[in-house]
Formats: C-alpha cells, structure tokens, sequence
C-alpha cells in the first residue's frame, strides 16, 4: 500500500492539529509557515497540499507531478490556479462553512459594541473620567439602541443570512442588498439606498474587480451620521483611506473592520494610526472561535482521508 505525502504549508494558521487515523498510508508534513521561495520544494513530491494563504499558482502547482488534491483551510478558493488545476487533473476542496456562526457573532459583537459605545465607556472607567464625575454615572458619546435599529447586510451567502437570523433575534429590521441578475426581493434595495438606510451595515461579499473599492468615499458619505460599518469579508471591500477620514471627521459613528487588504499589514497601513477615533480593529480573527475551529480541523481530515480511501 502506497504511503501518500500529505503537505500542510502553512499550518500555524490554524491553532488545531491534523490528526489523521494511523492505520492510513498518509504521512504527514506541517509547516508553520512557508515563504515564497519554499514552496515548490515542499511540494514537488507532495500527493496532496493543504494550503490556507499560501498562493499555489500554476507554475507552483506545475512543478508538483504527483500532486491530486489541494485542500484549502478555508471558505475561499482564490489563492490557487482553479483552471490550472482542473486541467491537471487536480482536485481542489475548500471548507465552506466552518465559521459562519462565529463570524456573524462577531458582526453582532462590534456591532453593538460600536452602536452603545462600549469601547470609549470602558475607558471612561479606568482613566478617572468615572471617578471625576459629580453624578452616579459618567456620560459621554451617544448610546445607540441595536433593538428596532435597521441592519443592512451586503451579501446574501451563509455567513450574510446567519447574521440576519442573530439580528432578527434582537429586533432588528434587516435589509438586504440587490443580489446582481435577480429580481429585488421585498427585503433587498438597491446598494446605495441600502447604504442611505441602514444604521449598521455589514459586508460579507467575495472580492472581485466589481466589489474591490465597494464601500469608497463616495459610498461612505451616503451612510447616516449615527451609521457604523462592519467588514469581516475582505480587507479591499472598504477605501482605508476614505474610511480612516470618515471617522476622524465624524461623518459616521463608527466601524469594526477584522480584515485588511494586505495582512499582516505594515506598520504604516492607514487604519493603524492611532488617532482614529471609533474603529474597532481586529487582527482577522472573527472566523476563530474554538468549535470553528475545530470544525475546520476535523472537516480537511476528513476531506484528506475520504481522498486517501479512495484510493485504495
């Protein structure tokens, strides 16, 4: 019985370990990382990859001849050579929907977080605003209601329908933006009028030439002053620029934004200043709950050993 080579190159970006049932031929490599130049030597002899950001393009995927499976560690297939791929007799499996409860909480999370100010109250206890104060309570910026607050959600998939379920829940009204080639349903409009009417708005669409800039200066001065915008899609949905001169010049309430359009970011990126005031930064971490995680984990084996027993 054959031993397959199974090749995870970047495995530190999942904090659960691969562990494959031993009486399986499969003998298994995992890098934490794997730069650029490293990746065609770590595959060449691979049967299957797995791969989560790590970009396998068909120049890489062409200098791997016994390559026949590609698992993504991820909902997207955009970092490898589909076509390439499918010609090369190639299959390429990703993990659709792992995460979507932990990203709509998420959503929900920042969300309200941004709408009651939780951020700058925090801080008013700890830092002797609290203290200083000649009333039981100390009150600044304007606390927000989330309950009867309208909820625009730009992307009607998984992770966009589960977060109008958590929404619903709280009372919101959620609108949904116009799914392109399709008749407007009643609870969808139109993106711009979508953007004029929502309190919060969340984006959760792919990244393609059409959406990249989607929410730009232009669209972002659509949105109400008491508006907060929430982006766990993809970092270059949103302008940083425009975004960081919409907060700083209060022309919305706030926004959460868990990913950037180049991560990790540099030091210099727009939305790492400090001066911004109401954004909520996280480091792309609202897919990274504990049970996603593992859901994640336990889906590629089993997609690998599937792959495995097939074979034999």
């Amino acid at each position: 019985m054959n031993v397959l080579k199974v090749v995870f190159l970047d495995a530190g970006t999942l904090p659960r370990a691969l562990r494959f049932d031993p009486v399986l031929p499969i003998a298994y490599e995992a890098h934490d990382a794997t730069a650029d130049d490293e990746v065609e030597a770590r595959i060449r002899d691979a049967d299957v990859v797995v791969t989560n950001k790590v970009r396998l393009t068909a120049e890489r995927l062409g200098a791997a001849p016994k390559l026949r499976l590609v698992c993504i560690a991820a909902a997207g297939t955009d970092n490898v050579d589909l076509p390439f791929a499918e010609a090369r007799g190639i299959a390429v499996r990703n993990v659709p929907d792992y995460g979507s409860l932990s990203v709509a909480e998420h959503v929900i999370a920042t969300l309200m977080a941004l709408r009651r100010a939780l951020p700058t109250y925090a801080q008013a206890a700890v830092d002797g605003r609290w203290s200083a104060a000649r009333q039981f309570c100390w009150l600044g910026p304007v606390i927000r209601d989330v309950g009867g607050s309208v909820l625009g959600v730009v992307g009607r998939g998984r992770i966009g329908e589960a977060t109008a379920q958590l929404a619903h829940g709280l009372g919101m009204k959620v609108l949904f933006a116009r799914t392109p080639g399709r008749p407007c349903a009643d609870d969808e409009r139109e993106l711009d009028e979508l953007v004029r009417e929502g309190d919060a708005l969340t984006l959760h669409v792919p990244l393609s030439a059409q959406t990249r800039g989607l929410m730009d200066a232009r669209r972002l001065s659509l949105m109400k002053p008491g508006a907060v915008l929430v982006n766990t899609g993809r970092g270059a949905l949103v302008d940083p620029e425009a975004l960081a001169q919409a907060l700083r010049e209060g022309r919305i309430a706030g926004a959460a934004i868990d990913v950037l359009e180049v991560e990790p970011p540099p030091p210099s990126h727009p939305l790492l200043a400090r001066d911004i005031p109401n954004l909520l930064l996280t480091p792309h971490v609202a897919w990274a709950s504990e049970k996603a995680q593992q859901r994640l984990a336990d889906r590629l084996v089993e997609i690998v050993q599937d792959h495995v027993r097939a074979l034999h």
